[in-house]
Protein backbone atom coordinates (compact mmCIF):
# COMPACT_ATOMS: atom_id res chain seq x y z
CA UNK A 1 0.00 0.00 0.00
CA UNK A 2 2.91 2.07 0.66
CA UNK A 3 2.18 6.07 1.84
CA UNK A 4 0.17 7.14 -1.16
CA UNK A 5 -3.01 6.98 0.80
CA UNK A 6 -1.71 8.55 4.05
CA UNK A 7 -0.64 11.69 1.91
CA UNK A 8 -3.19 11.80 0.02
CA UNK A 9 -5.16 12.78 3.05
CA UNK A 10 -2.96 15.37 4.31
CA UNK A 11 -1.70 18.38 3.36
CA UNK A 12 1.64 18.92 4.48
CA UNK A 13 1.84 22.58 4.02
CA UNK A 14 -0.57 23.06 7.25
CA UNK A 15 -0.45 20.13 8.85
CA UNK A 16 2.98 19.29 11.36
CA UNK A 17 2.06 15.46 10.96
CA UNK A 18 5.54 13.10 9.26
CA UNK A 19 5.24 13.13 5.30
CA UNK A 20 7.02 9.83 5.52
CA UNK A 21 9.97 11.60 4.02
CA UNK A 22 13.00 8.83 4.24
CA UNK A 23 15.18 9.68 7.12
CA UNK A 24 17.81 7.42 8.93
CA UNK A 25 16.95 4.16 10.15
CA UNK A 26 17.61 3.35 13.86
CA UNK A 27 19.74 -0.06 14.26
CA UNK A 28 17.11 -2.59 15.37
CA UNK A 29 17.56 -5.52 17.34
CA UNK A 30 18.55 -8.43 15.07
CA UNK A 31 15.01 -10.61 13.65
CA UNK A 32 12.76 -8.16 15.10
CA UNK A 33 10.63 -5.65 14.13
CA UNK A 34 8.72 -2.88 16.52
CA UNK A 35 4.78 -2.77 16.50
CA UNK A 36 2.77 0.25 18.66
CA UNK A 37 -0.55 0.19 19.83
CA UNK A 38 -2.56 3.64 19.91
CA UNK A 39 -5.57 4.53 21.93
CA UNK A 40 -7.80 6.50 19.53
CA UNK A 41 -10.70 8.54 21.40
CA UNK A 42 -12.12 9.99 17.99
CA UNK A 43 -15.55 9.95 17.21
CA UNK A 44 -15.94 6.62 19.02
CA UNK A 45 -12.72 5.03 21.11
CA UNK A 46 -10.94 2.44 19.40
CA UNK A 47 -7.40 1.00 19.28
CA UNK A 48 -4.83 1.21 16.26
CA UNK A 49 -3.01 -1.65 15.82
CA UNK A 50 0.43 -0.60 13.80
CA UNK A 51 3.12 -3.17 12.26
CA UNK A 52 6.55 -2.09 11.09
CA UNK A 53 7.31 -3.12 7.57
CA UNK A 54 8.36 -2.37 4.44
CA UNK A 55 9.27 1.13 6.14
CA UNK A 56 6.22 2.32 7.14
CA UNK A 57 3.96 1.47 9.72
CA UNK A 58 1.06 -1.47 8.47
CA UNK A 59 -2.17 -0.29 10.51
CA UNK A 60 -5.47 -1.69 12.02
CA UNK A 61 -8.17 -0.28 13.68
CA UNK A 62 -9.39 -2.17 15.93
CA UNK A 63 -13.40 -1.07 17.86
CA UNK A 64 -12.94 -3.83 20.89
CA UNK A 65 -9.69 -3.29 21.71
CA UNK A 66 -7.45 -6.42 22.13
CA UNK A 67 -8.73 -9.98 23.09
CA UNK A 68 -7.00 -11.70 25.97
CA UNK A 69 -8.89 -14.84 26.05
CA UNK A 70 -7.28 -17.63 23.79
CA UNK A 71 -9.93 -18.27 20.91
CA UNK A 72 -11.35 -14.97 21.51
CA UNK A 73 -11.67 -13.19 17.94
CA UNK A 74 -11.89 -8.94 17.65
CA UNK A 75 -12.98 -7.28 14.14
CA UNK A 76 -9.86 -5.24 12.55
CA UNK A 77 -10.13 -3.02 10.03
CA UNK A 78 -7.06 -2.68 7.74
CA UNK A 79 -6.73 1.11 7.26
CA UNK A 80 -3.65 3.09 5.33
CA UNK A 81 -0.05 2.79 5.94
CA UNK A 82 1.42 5.18 8.32
CA UNK A 83 4.47 6.63 8.59
CA UNK A 84 7.45 5.28 11.12
CA UNK A 85 7.29 8.56 13.16
CA UNK A 86 3.73 7.79 13.98
CA UNK A 87 4.81 5.90 16.22
CA UNK A 88 5.68 7.81 19.25
CA UNK A 89 2.73 10.66 18.43
CA UNK A 90 0.63 11.04 21.71
CA UNK A 91 -1.43 14.34 21.77
CA UNK A 92 -4.58 15.93 19.91
CA UNK A 93 -5.84 16.02 16.25
CA UNK A 94 -8.46 18.43 16.03
CA UNK A 95 -12.00 18.40 15.41
CA UNK A 96 -12.92 18.66 12.07
CA UNK A 97 -9.88 17.00 11.12
CA UNK A 98 -9.47 13.55 9.76
CA UNK A 99 -9.14 11.03 12.62
CA UNK A 100 -9.95 13.96 15.07
CA UNK A 101 -9.54 12.61 18.54
CA UNK A 102 -7.08 12.20 21.18
CA UNK A 103 -4.26 9.63 20.88
CA UNK A 104 -2.38 7.86 23.40
CA UNK A 105 0.73 5.65 23.01
CA UNK A 106 -1.05 2.60 24.66
CA UNK A 107 1.55 0.11 23.89
CA UNK A 108 4.96 -0.89 22.12
CA UNK A 109 7.58 -2.81 21.69
CA UNK A 110 9.13 -5.64 19.24
CA UNK A 111 7.07 -8.68 17.00
CA UNK A 112 7.88 -11.70 15.43
CA UNK A 113 6.29 -13.44 12.75
CA UNK A 114 6.32 -17.20 13.05
CA UNK A 115 7.92 -18.68 9.99
CA UNK A 116 10.28 -15.15 9.89
CA UNK A 117 8.61 -14.24 6.67
CA UNK A 118 6.15 -11.59 7.33
CA UNK A 119 5.55 -9.62 3.56
CA UNK A 120 4.43 -13.05 2.68
CA UNK A 121 2.20 -14.02 5.76
CA UNK A 122 0.53 -10.52 5.20
CA UNK A 123 -0.04 -10.96 1.66
CA UNK A 124 -0.95 -14.70 2.37
CA UNK A 125 -3.36 -13.18 5.17
CA UNK A 126 -2.34 -15.03 8.23
CA UNK A 127 0.06 -13.41 10.87
CA UNK A 128 1.02 -15.26 13.79
CA UNK A 129 2.71 -12.82 16.09
CA UNK A 130 4.60 -12.65 18.99
CA UNK A 131 4.37 -9.64 20.57
CA UNK A 132 7.12 -7.87 23.08
CA UNK A 133 5.89 -4.81 24.44
CA UNK A 134 4.88 -3.21 27.79
CA UNK A 135 2.07 -4.47 28.11
CA UNK A 136 1.37 -7.31 25.57
CA UNK A 137 3.34 -10.70 25.63
CA UNK A 138 2.70 -13.79 24.01
CA UNK A 139 1.47 -15.21 21.02
CA UNK A 140 -1.64 -13.21 18.71
CA UNK A 141 -2.24 -13.15 15.51
CA UNK A 142 -4.23 -11.62 12.17
CA UNK A 143 -6.44 -13.12 10.03
CA UNK A 144 -7.58 -11.63 6.68
CA UNK A 145 -11.80 -12.58 6.38
CA UNK A 146 -12.89 -10.25 3.40
CA UNK A 147 -13.24 -6.58 2.27
CA UNK A 148 -16.19 -4.31 2.70
CA UNK A 149 -16.00 -1.15 1.13
CA UNK A 150 -13.08 -1.06 -0.45
CA UNK A 151 -11.36 -2.10 3.19
CA UNK A 152 -9.41 -5.25 3.87
CA UNK A 153 -11.01 -6.74 7.18
CA UNK A 154 -9.77 -9.24 9.45
CA UNK A 155 -9.52 -10.61 12.77
CA UNK A 156 -7.10 -10.48 15.61
CA UNK A 157 -7.19 -13.06 17.40
CA UNK A 158 -5.60 -14.31 20.72
CA UNK A 159 -4.04 -17.84 19.69
CA UNK A 160 -2.36 -19.12 22.30
CA UNK A 161 -3.20 -19.19 26.16
CA UNK A 162 -5.19 -16.90 28.13
CA UNK A 163 -3.79 -14.24 29.05
CA UNK A 164 -5.13 -11.97 32.35
CA UNK A 165 -6.38 -8.51 31.44
CA UNK A 166 -4.86 -5.65 32.58
CA UNK A 167 -6.41 -3.16 34.98
CA UNK A 168 -8.52 -0.60 33.84
CA UNK A 169 -5.80 1.98 35.12
CA UNK A 170 -2.72 0.28 33.41
CA UNK A 171 -5.63 0.30 30.29
CA UNK A 172 -6.02 3.97 30.67
CA UNK A 173 -2.15 4.35 31.01
CA UNK A 174 0.44 5.87 28.04
CA UNK A 175 3.66 3.64 28.24
CA UNK A 176 5.05 6.93 26.60
CA UNK A 177 3.93 9.48 29.48
CA UNK A 178 2.04 7.95 31.77
CA UNK A 179 -0.79 10.06 31.36
CA UNK A 180 -4.14 9.48 31.18
CA UNK A 181 -6.52 9.92 28.21
CA UNK A 182 -7.98 12.74 30.12
CA UNK A 183 -4.48 13.91 30.46
CA UNK A 184 -3.44 14.16 27.04
CA UNK A 185 -6.78 15.60 26.37
CA UNK A 186 -6.15 18.62 28.70
CA UNK A 187 -2.87 19.11 28.07
CA UNK A 188 -3.23 19.61 24.07
CA UNK A 189 0.94 19.69 24.12
CA UNK A 190 0.92 18.20 20.79
CA UNK A 191 -1.44 18.97 18.52
CA UNK A 192 -1.71 17.93 14.25
CA UNK A 193 -3.52 19.50 11.76
CA UNK A 194 -5.06 16.63 9.40
CA UNK A 195 -7.26 17.43 6.09
CA UNK A 196 -8.99 15.51 3.66
CA UNK A 197 -8.00 16.70 0.32
CA UNK A 198 -10.52 17.95 -1.79
CA UNK A 199 -10.92 16.13 -5.77
CA UNK A 200 -10.39 18.31 -8.60
CA UNK A 201 -12.41 16.33 -10.98
CA UNK A 202 -15.97 17.22 -12.06
CA UNK A 203 -17.24 14.73 -8.98
CA UNK A 204 -15.83 17.41 -6.43
CA UNK A 205 -19.20 18.66 -5.84
CA UNK A 206 -21.07 15.08 -5.86
CA UNK A 207 -18.19 13.99 -2.81
CA UNK A 208 -18.77 17.12 -0.93
CA UNK A 209 -22.50 16.52 -0.37
CA UNK A 210 -21.84 12.26 0.11
CA UNK A 211 -18.96 13.66 2.94
CA UNK A 212 -20.96 16.26 4.48
CA UNK A 213 -24.72 13.86 4.10
CA UNK A 214 -22.76 10.72 6.11
CA UNK A 215 -20.95 13.31 8.95
CA UNK A 216 -17.86 12.30 8.63
CA UNK A 217 -15.02 13.93 10.77
CA UNK A 218 -15.54 17.43 9.10
CA UNK A 219 -19.48 17.42 10.54
CA UNK A 220 -20.57 20.19 12.70
CA UNK A 221 -19.72 19.92 16.56
CA UNK A 222 -22.54 18.95 19.28
CA UNK A 223 -24.13 22.01 21.12
CA UNK A 224 -26.74 22.13 23.01
CA UNK A 225 -29.83 23.65 22.08
CA UNK A 226 -32.50 25.51 24.76
CA UNK A 227 -35.69 23.82 25.22
CA UNK A 228 -38.63 25.70 23.54
CA UNK A 229 -41.21 27.02 25.85
CA UNK A 230 -44.28 25.68 26.38
CA UNK A 231 -46.96 27.09 23.65
CA UNK A 232 -44.89 28.21 21.42
CA UNK A 233 -45.98 27.46 17.91
CA UNK A 234 -44.00 26.76 14.62
CA UNK A 235 -43.08 30.22 12.36
CA UNK A 236 -43.92 27.76 9.24
CA UNK A 237 -47.35 29.51 7.47
CA UNK A 238 -49.74 26.83 7.28
CA UNK A 239 -52.70 27.00 5.12
CA UNK A 240 -55.88 26.66 7.24
CA UNK A 241 -57.53 24.17 4.39
CA UNK A 242 -54.97 21.54 5.63
CA UNK A 243 -57.00 18.83 7.61
CA UNK A 244 -56.52 19.14 11.55
CA UNK A 245 -55.35 16.14 13.62
CA UNK A 246 -53.72 15.70 17.05
CA UNK A 247 -50.29 14.38 16.68
CA UNK A 248 -50.06 10.39 16.23
CA UNK A 249 -48.15 8.06 15.19
CA UNK A 250 -48.43 7.32 11.37
CA UNK A 251 -47.40 4.10 9.83
CA UNK A 252 -44.02 4.68 7.84
CA UNK A 253 -44.13 4.98 3.86
CA UNK A 254 -41.48 2.11 2.46
CA UNK A 255 -39.44 2.07 -0.35
CA UNK A 256 -39.55 -0.18 -3.41
CA UNK A 257 -36.16 -1.97 -4.15
CA UNK A 258 -34.98 -1.76 -7.47
CA UNK A 259 -31.89 -2.99 -9.40
CA UNK A 260 -31.25 0.10 -11.40
CA UNK A 261 -31.98 3.74 -11.27
CA UNK A 262 -35.21 4.96 -12.89
CA UNK A 263 -34.83 6.89 -17.00
CA UNK A 264 -36.99 9.64 -16.32
CA UNK A 265 -36.00 12.91 -13.89
CA UNK A 266 -38.12 14.34 -11.19
CA UNK A 267 -36.17 12.16 -8.47
CA UNK A 268 -35.05 13.46 -5.31
CA UNK A 269 -31.56 11.34 -3.58
CA UNK A 270 -30.88 10.74 -0.35
CA UNK A 271 -28.38 8.44 2.04
CA UNK A 272 -29.88 4.96 2.90
CA UNK A 273 -28.93 4.30 6.39
CA UNK A 274 -28.32 1.28 8.11
CA UNK A 275 -30.26 1.99 11.45
CA UNK A 276 -33.58 1.88 13.30
CA UNK A 277 -36.67 3.58 11.52
CA UNK A 278 -38.27 6.13 14.03
CA UNK A 279 -40.65 8.21 14.00
CA UNK A 280 -40.29 11.11 16.29
CA UNK A 281 -44.26 12.19 18.04
CA UNK A 282 -44.08 15.75 19.61
CA UNK A 283 -46.88 17.12 21.79
CA UNK A 284 -45.92 20.10 24.10
CA UNK A 285 -42.98 18.63 26.03
CA UNK A 286 -44.12 15.15 25.28
CA UNK A 287 -41.86 13.33 22.83
CA UNK A 288 -42.00 9.75 21.81
CA UNK A 289 -40.07 7.94 19.51
CA UNK A 290 -41.71 4.60 18.02
CA UNK A 291 -40.90 1.79 15.81
CA UNK A 292 -42.16 0.69 12.63
CA UNK A 293 -44.07 -1.60 14.44
CA UNK A 294 -45.03 0.62 16.84
CA UNK A 295 -42.86 -0.48 19.83
CA UNK A 296 -41.74 2.57 21.91
CA UNK A 297 -38.04 3.54 21.59
CA UNK A 298 -37.98 6.51 23.30
CA UNK A 299 -36.09 5.37 26.60
CA UNK A 300 -34.14 3.22 24.33
CA UNK A 301 -32.88 6.39 22.89
CA UNK A 302 -33.30 9.19 25.31
CA UNK A 303 -31.07 11.86 24.64
CA UNK A 304 -32.86 12.07 21.03
CA UNK A 305 -35.86 12.28 22.66
CA UNK A 306 -34.77 14.96 24.62
CA UNK A 307 -32.89 16.72 21.78
CA UNK A 308 -36.18 16.66 19.76
CA UNK A 309 -38.16 17.93 22.81
CA UNK A 310 -36.02 21.37 22.21
CA UNK A 311 -37.74 21.83 18.41
CA UNK A 312 -39.49 25.20 17.52
CA UNK A 313 -42.91 24.10 18.01
CA UNK A 314 -45.51 22.92 19.90
CA UNK A 315 -46.63 19.68 17.65
CA UNK A 316 -45.15 17.90 15.28
CA UNK A 317 -44.48 14.35 13.42
CA UNK A 318 -41.25 13.76 12.31
CA UNK A 319 -40.17 10.36 9.91
CA UNK A 320 -36.05 9.42 10.81
CA UNK A 321 -33.82 7.17 11.37
CA UNK A 322 -31.70 6.30 14.99
CA UNK A 323 -27.72 5.53 13.86
CA UNK A 324 -25.01 4.89 14.92
CA UNK A 325 -21.62 5.95 13.63
CA UNK A 326 -18.78 4.39 12.89
CA UNK A 327 -14.97 6.40 13.33
CA UNK A 328 -15.31 7.70 9.48
CA UNK A 329 -19.26 8.79 9.98
CA UNK A 330 -21.02 5.52 8.30
CA UNK A 331 -23.91 4.59 9.75
CA UNK A 332 -23.64 1.32 11.35
CA UNK A 333 -26.27 -1.73 12.79
CA UNK A 334 -23.67 -3.82 14.20
CA UNK A 335 -22.78 -0.72 16.22
CA UNK A 336 -26.32 0.35 17.19
CA UNK A 337 -26.61 -3.06 18.66
CA UNK A 338 -22.82 -3.19 20.06
CA UNK A 339 -23.93 0.04 22.19
CA UNK A 340 -26.76 -1.65 23.83
CA UNK A 341 -25.90 -4.81 24.38
CA UNK A 342 -21.87 -3.90 25.30
CA UNK A 343 -22.34 -0.48 26.89
CA UNK A 344 -19.84 1.25 23.78
CA UNK A 345 -20.23 4.58 23.38
CA UNK A 346 -21.05 5.12 19.98
CA UNK A 347 -22.71 8.34 18.49
CA UNK A 348 -25.55 8.70 17.75
CA UNK A 349 -27.55 10.77 15.42
CA UNK A 350 -31.09 11.00 14.41
CA UNK A 351 -31.78 11.76 10.62
CA UNK A 352 -34.55 13.23 9.99
CA UNK A 353 -36.32 12.75 6.38
CA UNK A 354 -40.17 13.27 6.09
CA UNK A 355 -42.65 16.45 8.16
CA UNK A 356 -45.80 14.69 8.30
CA UNK A 357 -47.31 17.11 10.89
CA UNK A 358 -47.04 20.28 12.17
CA UNK A 359 -49.03 22.51 14.85
CA UNK A 360 -52.35 20.16 14.23
CA UNK A 361 -52.03 20.04 10.45
CA UNK A 362 -51.71 16.76 8.61
CA UNK A 363 -49.15 17.70 5.70
CA UNK A 364 -48.98 13.86 4.12
CA UNK A 365 -50.80 15.23 1.29
CA UNK A 366 -48.19 17.96 0.58
CA UNK A 367 -45.89 17.09 -2.29
CA UNK A 368 -42.59 15.77 -0.61
CA UNK A 369 -40.52 18.42 -1.88
CA UNK A 370 -42.66 21.29 0.21
CA UNK A 371 -42.24 19.30 3.69
CA UNK A 372 -38.62 18.10 2.97
CA UNK A 373 -38.61 22.03 2.82
CA UNK A 374 -40.71 22.81 6.14
CA UNK A 375 -38.64 20.18 7.76
CA UNK A 376 -35.32 21.57 7.06
CA UNK A 377 -36.66 25.13 8.02
CA UNK A 378 -37.56 23.27 11.59
CA UNK A 379 -34.77 21.47 12.29
CA UNK A 380 -32.22 24.55 11.03
CA UNK A 381 -30.00 25.48 14.01
CA UNK A 382 -30.38 22.00 15.75
CA UNK A 383 -27.71 20.71 17.33
CA UNK A 384 -26.66 16.91 18.09
CA UNK A 385 -28.11 14.34 17.42
CA UNK A 386 -30.45 15.82 15.16
CA UNK A 387 -29.41 16.20 11.66
CA UNK A 388 -30.85 16.78 8.48
CA UNK A 389 -31.17 14.64 5.56
CA UNK A 390 -29.79 16.52 2.91
CA UNK A 391 -30.10 16.06 -1.03
CA UNK A 392 -27.33 14.04 -2.39
CA UNK A 393 -28.29 15.22 -6.26
CA UNK A 394 -30.15 13.70 -9.49
CA UNK A 395 -27.42 11.48 -10.72
CA UNK A 396 -27.92 8.54 -9.46
CA UNK A 397 -25.25 6.63 -11.13
CA UNK A 398 -22.83 8.75 -10.03
CA UNK A 399 -24.12 8.64 -6.73
CA UNK A 400 -24.29 4.42 -6.36
CA UNK A 401 -20.57 4.93 -7.43
CA UNK A 402 -19.41 7.39 -4.94
CA UNK A 403 -21.26 5.39 -2.19
CA UNK A 404 -20.08 2.06 -3.15
CA UNK A 405 -16.66 3.96 -2.73
CA UNK A 406 -17.55 4.78 0.60
CA UNK A 407 -18.52 1.52 2.04
CA UNK A 408 -22.26 2.49 2.96
CA UNK A 409 -25.24 0.91 2.22
CA UNK A 410 -27.44 3.03 -0.79
CA UNK A 411 -29.34 5.46 -1.98
CA UNK A 412 -32.92 6.22 -1.50
CA UNK A 413 -35.00 7.88 -4.89
CA UNK A 414 -38.34 9.91 -3.63
CA UNK A 415 -40.63 11.58 -6.22
CA UNK A 416 -40.59 15.51 -5.83
CA UNK A 417 -44.30 15.46 -6.14
CA UNK A 418 -45.15 12.43 -4.23
CA UNK A 419 -47.75 12.68 -1.12
CA UNK A 420 -46.51 10.26 1.70
CA UNK A 421 -48.50 6.66 1.49
CA UNK A 422 -48.52 5.86 5.01
CA UNK A 423 -47.71 1.83 5.46
CA UNK A 424 -47.72 1.70 1.27
CA UNK A 425 -44.50 0.63 -0.78
CA UNK A 426 -46.32 2.17 -3.44
CA UNK A 427 -42.95 2.38 -5.61
CA UNK A 428 -42.77 6.29 -5.18
CA UNK A 429 -39.96 5.92 -3.23
CA UNK A 430 -36.99 3.43 -4.17
CA UNK A 431 -33.86 1.90 -2.56
CA UNK A 432 -30.93 0.84 -4.74
CA UNK A 433 -28.20 -1.50 -2.39
CA UNK A 434 -24.63 -1.45 -3.08
CA UNK A 435 -24.48 -4.08 -0.96
CA UNK A 436 -26.79 -7.35 -0.12
CA UNK A 437 -28.72 -6.79 3.12
CA UNK A 438 -31.96 -7.23 4.75
CA UNK A 439 -34.18 -8.53 7.46
CA UNK A 440 -34.73 -12.37 8.05
CA UNK A 441 -36.67 -14.39 10.34
CA UNK A 442 -34.68 -16.98 12.99
CA UNK A 443 -35.64 -20.66 12.92
CA UNK A 444 -33.42 -22.59 14.99
CA UNK A 445 -30.11 -23.44 15.93
CA UNK A 446 -27.03 -26.25 15.27
CA UNK A 447 -25.11 -26.99 18.10
CA UNK A 448 -21.56 -25.64 18.57
CA UNK A 449 -18.60 -27.57 17.61
CA UNK A 450 -14.68 -27.24 18.29
CA UNK A 451 -14.09 -24.13 20.68
CA UNK A 452 -17.17 -22.27 20.14
CA UNK A 453 -20.12 -22.23 22.75
CA UNK A 454 -23.50 -21.92 22.83
CA UNK A 455 -24.59 -22.64 19.16
CA UNK A 456 -22.76 -23.50 15.92
CA UNK A 457 -25.07 -21.53 13.25
CA UNK A 458 -28.17 -19.57 13.09
CA UNK A 459 -31.11 -21.22 10.49
CA UNK A 460 -32.80 -18.27 9.18
CA UNK A 461 -35.72 -17.67 6.70
CA UNK A 462 -38.52 -15.13 5.29
CA UNK A 463 -41.88 -15.59 4.93
CA UNK A 464 -44.03 -16.61 1.81
CA UNK A 465 -47.85 -16.96 1.44
CA UNK A 466 -47.55 -17.47 5.15
CA UNK A 467 -44.80 -19.97 4.88
CA UNK A 468 -42.01 -19.57 6.72
CA UNK A 469 -38.95 -20.49 3.99
CA UNK A 470 -35.33 -21.39 5.19
CA UNK A 471 -32.59 -19.58 3.62
CA UNK A 472 -29.74 -20.66 4.88
CA UNK A 473 -27.40 -20.92 7.76
CA UNK A 474 -25.63 -17.99 9.06
CA UNK A 475 -22.30 -18.98 10.88
CA UNK A 476 -20.22 -15.95 11.24
CA UNK A 477 -20.61 -11.98 12.42
CA UNK A 478 -20.61 -13.11 16.59
CA UNK A 479 -18.30 -12.48 18.89
CA UNK A 480 -18.14 -14.59 22.71
CA UNK A 481 -20.56 -11.81 24.29
CA UNK A 482 -23.33 -12.20 21.24
CA UNK A 483 -23.55 -15.84 21.08
CA UNK A 484 -24.30 -16.05 24.90
CA UNK A 485 -26.47 -13.41 24.53
CA UNK A 486 -28.95 -14.84 21.68
CA UNK A 487 -28.83 -18.65 23.40
CA UNK A 488 -29.60 -17.36 26.40
CA UNK A 489 -32.60 -15.24 24.79
CA UNK A 490 -33.62 -18.51 22.17
CA UNK A 491 -34.45 -20.47 25.63
CA UNK A 492 -38.03 -18.97 26.43
CA UNK A 493 -38.70 -20.26 22.90
CA UNK A 494 -37.64 -23.40 21.90
CA UNK A 495 -40.30 -25.66 20.28
CA UNK A 496 -40.10 -29.31 19.27
CA UNK A 497 -40.79 -28.89 15.96
CA UNK A 498 -39.38 -27.23 12.93
CA UNK A 499 -40.88 -23.83 11.86
CA UNK A 500 -39.58 -24.46 8.35
CA UNK A 501 -42.15 -25.45 6.15
CA UNK A 502 -39.28 -26.85 3.67
CA UNK A 503 -37.11 -28.33 5.50
CA UNK A 504 -35.69 -30.89 4.69
CA UNK A 505 -35.18 -30.42 1.00
CA UNK A 506 -33.37 -31.75 -1.77
CA UNK A 507 -32.03 -29.62 -4.71
CA UNK A 508 -29.65 -31.61 -7.61
CA UNK A 509 -29.93 -34.67 -5.35
CA UNK A 510 -28.07 -32.44 -2.25
CA UNK A 511 -29.51 -31.58 1.15
CA UNK A 512 -30.35 -27.62 1.53
CA UNK A 513 -27.03 -26.82 3.02
CA UNK A 514 -26.33 -30.30 4.65
CA UNK A 515 -29.48 -30.32 6.48
CA UNK A 516 -30.64 -33.97 6.69
CA UNK A 517 -33.28 -35.57 8.22
CA UNK A 518 -30.35 -36.85 10.42
CA UNK A 519 -29.02 -33.42 11.11
CA UNK A 520 -32.73 -32.37 12.16
CA UNK A 521 -32.39 -34.36 15.31
CA UNK A 522 -29.43 -32.29 16.01
CA UNK A 523 -30.92 -28.82 15.68
CA UNK A 524 -32.33 -27.01 18.19
CA UNK A 525 -35.69 -25.51 16.99
CA UNK A 526 -37.32 -21.81 18.14
CA UNK A 527 -40.11 -19.96 17.54
CA UNK A 528 -39.95 -17.50 14.83
CA UNK A 529 -40.52 -14.37 16.72
CA UNK A 530 -36.55 -12.66 16.65
CA UNK A 531 -36.11 -10.73 13.20
CA UNK A 532 -32.26 -10.46 12.41
CA UNK A 533 -30.47 -8.38 10.05
CA UNK A 534 -27.84 -10.39 7.50
CA UNK A 535 -25.79 -9.09 4.97
CA UNK A 536 -24.67 -11.71 2.52
CA UNK A 537 -22.90 -11.97 -0.94
CA UNK A 538 -25.67 -12.84 -3.24
CA UNK A 539 -28.65 -15.46 -3.28
CA UNK A 540 -27.91 -18.70 -4.94
CA UNK A 541 -29.51 -19.98 -7.67
CA UNK A 542 -31.89 -22.45 -5.65
CA UNK A 543 -32.88 -19.43 -3.22
CA UNK A 544 -30.00 -19.77 -0.27
CA UNK A 545 -27.75 -16.71 0.63
CA UNK A 546 -24.14 -17.12 -0.39
CA UNK A 547 -21.87 -16.00 2.58
CA UNK A 548 -23.99 -14.66 4.94
CA UNK A 549 -23.04 -12.18 7.89
CA UNK A 550 -24.80 -11.57 11.20
CA UNK A 551 -24.85 -8.23 11.94
CA UNK A 552 -27.87 -8.00 15.37
CA UNK A 553 -31.19 -8.48 16.41
CA UNK A 554 -33.73 -6.46 15.32
CA UNK A 555 -36.59 -4.78 17.13
CA UNK A 556 -38.50 -2.72 14.52
CA UNK A 557 -39.78 -4.83 12.18
CA UNK A 558 -42.54 -8.03 12.82
CA UNK A 559 -41.93 -11.33 11.95
CA UNK A 560 -44.45 -11.87 9.38
CA UNK A 561 -43.28 -8.53 7.52
CA UNK A 562 -40.17 -10.43 6.69
CA UNK A 563 -40.11 -11.14 3.03
CA UNK A 564 -37.18 -12.20 0.69
CA UNK A 565 -36.41 -8.63 -1.02
CA UNK A 566 -36.37 -9.14 -5.09
CA UNK A 567 -35.51 -6.21 -6.86
CA UNK A 568 -37.98 -4.59 -9.46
Amino acid sequence: MGLTEYQRKRNFSVTAEPSGAKKPRPKRVAGASRFVIQKHDASRLHYDFRLEMEGVLKSWAVPKGIPWQRGEKHLAVEVEDHPIDYKDFEGIIPEGSYGGGTVMVWDRGNYYVHGEKPLQALKEGRLHLVLEGEKLKGDWALIRTGSEGGKNQWLLLKSDADVKAISKKRDDQSVKTGRTMKQIAKDRDAQWQSHRDEPNDTRKNLRARVRQAVADKEAKPKKKVPRVAKGKKSALALPDSLPAGKPRFVAPMKPKLVDSPPADGGWIYELKFDGFRALAVKSGEKVKLISRNENDLTKKFPEIAEALGALPCEECVIDGEVVALDEEGRSSFQLLQAREMEGYDSPLSYYVFDLLQLEGKNLTCFPFTTRKEMLRQLSAGQGEPIRFSGELGDDPEALLAEVERRGLEGIIGKRADSVYEAGRRSGAWIKLKCKSEQEFVIGGYTPPAGARKHFGALLVGYYEKKKLLFAGKVGTGFDTKMLAHLHQEFQTEIRVDCPFADLPSKSGGKWSQGITPGMMKKITWVSPVFVCQIKFAEWTRDAKLRAPVFLGLREDKAPAEVKRETPA
